[in-house]
């Protein structure tokens, strides 16, 4: 559903499998290929999950990017993965995709085509792959029968934020994908018969694994919401009855705190995953108040899904106090930095070794982070006890996650240290009650100089930043906390930013 427009687009699955082939058939008329990547920046609207599944019979790779990227992340993602084809909205959230895109292409020697979606021109997406009877043509059975792909193909190409400071291309195939999705099902005890809710962008593996490829293992219906906007989610669910939803902390914060305003109740609701950022305990005990709801925490990553849940029948407090434990086909350790395994609730680096792990980075192997048994490391510190569940204490990658969006910080700094006015700059989270997270950045001008929050903001956005990566807070100081050796002790910085000292 487009909440702006309230236009409800209904597909039956055989209707989606027929159009899915007419799809893929054009997508082979413009040049697609065999592992040629087809590039996607859109919202959860149906023409993504038609993608998907056209791209998915020609053995084609996708390659979703989220829709608030802009020029800078655009035209390294569509470079390092060879894009061939890009399909963008003409307009979303008052935004001109197509005149960005186009603005783009001349820098992008592989990007053959651009496709749009509510365009007027030859590129448009319905003129170009929807409206023309392609499957209907002498060749179009052959081609969907060469070209299917086998279940260990790299179907799936998504770009992660990391600490090097740039995103890593990760790569999934039909069997890692599919050997996550069904003991998460399971797990949450989710069937043909549930309906579920996705307003979480499909374009995060969140969306993509759980609200694209899920309900069609399942055979389940599924809604597409593409913008948040609580009032309109809770009309769904209600219209719809919807049984499940998976987001991050700020969406559920926003579904309970609408219900209890509008008091209007959600009782075909039963289940919520909550996932991105611990979950405070009040809110849980709210919204299992006000929504009727069982809450799910979990934990995961782009390299792997989901890793751990909560059970449906595990005591409320749990979802609050861990990260859930293991999904079957997934081992966790907890080490120290020497690799040695550490006693019961004490911190250490997690790994994983899953079924449901990653191919390795794209073009980049030596930061796959997996030895030779398999073992993944998650960059992420944690806790395990004696139960098996375990809890995220923090983060030995410097990443932000505001609103289970993660900011990739070393990227962000090094822009502002382009800055004609900054000497040194540290960006470090700060706690926020909704989102989970928010971005600071600590300055220490050039002598003479002076910043303030507002030409940072300005700044960064010359340079083409995302918003959502644009820290929220400016503290600008004298001189940062030091190491002898010159390093930043940022673990100073976020002590200082909480106790007020900063």
């Amino acid at each position: 559903m487009r909440v702006d427009s309230g236009e409800v687009r209904r597909f039956s699955y055989s209707e989606l499998a027929a159009l899915a082939d007419r799809v893929a058939v054009g997508l082979a008329r413009l040049g697609v290929g065999r592992n040629d990547v087809v590039a996607m920046q859109l919202p959860n609207w149906w023409h993504f999950s038609v993608l998907y599944l056209a791209c998915s019979r020609i053995g084609a790779v996708l390659n979703p990017l989220m829709h608030i990227f802009r020029e800078r992340e655009l035209s390294f993602m569509l470079r390092h993965g060879e894009a061939k084809v890009l399909v963008v909205p003409k307009l979303f959230r008052g935004f001109d995709h197509e005149a960005m895109a186009r603005g783009l292409k001349h820098s992008l020697p592989h990007l053959q085509r651009i496709v749009v979606v509510g365009g007027d021109g030859a590129d448009d997406f319905d003129a170009l792959l929807t409206e023309p009877a392609w499957e209907s043509e002498p060749d179009a059975r052959e081609i969907l029968a060469r070209h299917r792909p086998g279940p260990d193909d790299i179907t799936q190409l998504i770009y992660t934020s990391g600490t090097t400071g740039e995103p890593k291309g990760v790569m999934h195939s039909a069997n890692t994908l599919r050997a996550n999705i069904v003991p998460y099902a399971e797990r949450l005890g989710l069937r043909h018969d549930d309906i579920v809710l996705m307003a979480s962008p499909m374009a995060h593996q969140t969306g993509f694994m759980y609200g694209l490829i899920m309900p069609i293992m399942l055979r389940a219906s599924v809604v597409l919401q593409d913008q948040w906007e609580p009032k309109k989610a809770i009309e769904l669910i209600r219209a719809e009855r919807v049984s499940f939803s998976m987001a991050s902390t700020p969406f559920l914060t926003d579904l309970t705190k609408g219900v209890q305003e509008a008091a209007t109740a959600v009782p075909t609701l039963r289940t919520f995953l909550c996932a991105g950022a611990p979950i405070p305990g009040p809110l849980v005990e709210q919204a299992r108040k006000v929504l009727g709801s069982k809450i799910v925490s979990a934990w995961g990553m782009t390299e792997n899904g989901a890793v751990t849940l909560t059970k449906l029948d595990d005591d409320d407090q749990l979802a609050c106090s861990t990260d859930g434990c293991p999904l079957p086909g997934v081992e966790v350790k907890v080490v120290d930095f020497d690799g040695l395994q550490v006693r019961t609730d004490e911190v250490g680096k997690l790994l994983v070794r899953s079924c449901s792990n990653f191919g390795g980075y794209l073009r980049r192997p030596q930061l796959n982070g997996t030895d030779h048994e398999g073992w993944f490391d998650t960059g992420d510190l944690a806790t395990l006890d004696a139960k098996g569940y375990i809890r995220i204490s923090g983060r030995s990658k410097d990443v932000i996650i505001r609103g289970g969006e993660n900011i990739p910080v070393f990227e962000i700094e090094v822009l502002l240290y382009k800055h004609p006015a900054v000497a040194q700059a540290a960006i470090v989270a700060y706690a926020d009650e909704r989102l989970g997270e928010r971005a600071c950045a600590v300055v220490v001008p050039k002598a003479g100089q002076t910043l303030d929050l507002a030409g940072m903001v300005m700044f960064l956005k010359s340079q083409k930043v995302a918003l959502q990566y644009i820290p929220e807070r400016l503290i600008v100081r004298d001189a940062m906390p030091a190491t002898p050796s010159g390093k930043i002790q940022k673990f100073k910085l976020r002590e200082m930013l909480r106790d007020g000292s900063l």
